[in-house]
């Protein structure tokens, strides 16, 4: 409140001395506000406020009675309805009236508590995408939560698929070490397919998971996720208490650090609503034994889709190849994907077990598979070129024969008398090689040592023509020749040189006996 000296003070500077509202707030050490409310008081005091008409006054009472009957309806579709009736004006004038006009429905929520062992609630938590190798991955956390004691169990993922949801709640029984009765969902395609009222069709995976584990999947009303506003506070809970600012270098790392900041904080805090202060995991042992037991072994939640590679023993899943045995080839096999590991099947028998990749691109093989691959390319090579040296050389066989007695790679003979063939053709190639063989020199390099004597035989080797460069510093070089008398001179003065007996002895020398 402005005391009425600091008041008339304002209105003398404003009125009489003529002051700007700025100078007289600065002046006087007060808001621009409080001047002007000083000066034009009596100004909203004395004037009457006048109410212009609009184009929407006719239909005002038709909006607000529309408003009465559906109080959800926008303000857009009242706008359609009283357009075909005559409005002209603008919709951002309806909005501003049905803004002050529409019911107000203020719902009073009841307080829902659950026995222990009763009820638990499940939902996925987005966080946003991770780099995996050159694949952006979304990163979902499933988020498990115990109605009565609170105790959690939470794993994060690179997709929000029906295998996966499967089995982190396997995890999740574990986890706790017990089944609740039911368990609350959203109403995700995972769960619901098809909702008509309380009507409602179930996914048959979550009902195969449910009859595994003897609980009740139970569905939330739509638009009513108070209903299961546990879980939907824990995953707020995880996300500021643990996951901001979190540094990690993979998902494994990441659940490594959740599953700790899980015993260490979420289980060590004090139970919500609890009046004797007690722990969740205090609550939580209470609860156990009233949870519905274990069965004996975890359900299987791996993701099972046929399959068949292409000219290539490979098989494609979620954008990276994985190899299988070359026999397969083009043959329908199964495929079961699960967290870590990728399995193909024959039938009921696993030929290929690979970890699972979740990058992009990448070719994850066996060695063996490759290795045998290529021992079945060397043989069909080797197989087809003896085939051919069959066809075209009739002694080829007997050649092979002696060859496999000697204990001879045939490999490399094979090859190197498919060339010969290429050379010499047929008819040389097969003289050779029975020349060879009477020989008793059976082998490749036998086979072509004849064929080029008899080459030469034919043929005397050409005389290569000496062609010098065209740099004239070579072409006019000119060499003299040097006599050679004065070899014949040394030749000459050797003793006995007429005998041709370099090894002629002197008259003094003892000849060596």
């Amino acid at each position: 409140m402005t005391d009425a000296e600091t008041r008339a003070r304002i209105r003398r500077l404003f009125y009489a001395e003529h002051w700007r509202i700025g100078t007289i707030a600065a002046e006087l050490g007060v808001h621009h506000t409080t001047v002007r409310n000083a000066i034009e008081a009596d100004r909203f005091a004395s004037r009457e406020t006048q109410i212009r008409p609009t184009m929407l006054d006719p239909y005002k009472g038709l909006v607000a009675k529309i408003l009465d009957d559906h109080p959800r309806l926008r303000a857009t579709r009242l706008f359609e309805m009283i357009h075909a009736r005559g409005y002209t004006g603008s919709v951002v004038q309806l909005r501003r009236y049905v803004s002050t006009i529409r019911p107000t429905r203020r719902e009073a929520f009841l307080r829902l508590e659950t026995m222990p062992g009763e009820q638990a609630q499940v939902d996925w938590g987005s966080f946003g995408k991770i780099l995996v190798g050159s694949a952006k991955r979304l990163l979902s956390c499933f988020v498990f939560v115990l109605s009565w004691s609170r105790a959690m169990y939470a794993r994060f993922m690179l997709d929000q698929t029906l295998e996966s949801f499967t089995f982190c709640h396997t995890l999740a029984f574990e986890a706790v070490g017990g089944v609740p009765r039911e368990i609350l969902y959203d109403n995700l395609k995972s769960v619901v397919l098809e909702r008509v009222g309380d009507h409602i069709r179930f996914h048959p995976r979550i009902l195969d998971v449910a009859g595994y584990y003897h609980f009740a999947p139970k569905p939330c009303a739509p638009y009513r996720g108070n209903e299961k506003g546990k879980v939907e506070r824990l995953i707020q809970f995880l996300r500021h208490s643990f996951f901001a600012a979190r540094q990690f270098s993979s998902v494994e790392d990441l659940n490594a650090q959740l599953a700790r900041w899980i015993a260490e904080i979420a289980h060590t805090r004090r139970a919500p609503g609890c009046a004797d202060g007690r722990s969740v995991a205090d609550l939580l042992v209470d609860e156990c034994p009233r949870l519905l037991p274990l069965p004996e072994h975890p359900m299987s939640c791996g993701r099972v889709l046929g399959t068949a590679s292409g000219k290539t023993p490979y098989v494609r899943f979620d954008l990276n190849d994985y190899s299988i045995p070359h026999t397969l080839v083009r043959k329908p096999l199964t495929l079961v994907a699960e967290e870590c590991t990728l399995r193909i099947l024959d039938g009921d028998t696993e030929v290929a077990r690979h970890a699972r990749s979740y990058d992009r691109g990448r070719v994850i093989e066996l060695p063996a598979h490759i290795a045998e691959l290529a021992r079945e390319k060397r043989r069909a090579h080797d197989l087809r070129g003896r085939d051919l040296l069959r066809s075209a050389c009739k002694h080829a066989d007997d050649l092979l024969d002696a060859l496999t007695l000697r204990g001879e790679p045939l490999g490399g003979h094979t090859t190197r008398l498919a060339q010969l063939l290429d050379r010499y053709g047929a008819a040389e190639l097969d003289g050779a090689i029975a020349e060879a063989l009477a020989r008793g020199a059976p082998g490749a390099a036998s086979v072509a040592h004849i064929l080029d004597q008899r080459a030469r035989a034919r043929k005397a080797l050409p005389v290569l023509d000496t062609v010098l460069p065209t740099d004239p510093r070579v072409r006019d070089l000119r060499v003299t020749p040097h006599a050679l008398d004065r070899y014949d001179d040394l030749y000459a003065a050797t003793p006995d040189a007429g005998d041709g007996h370099r090894g002629a002895t002197t008259d003094d020398e003892e000849p060596t006996s």
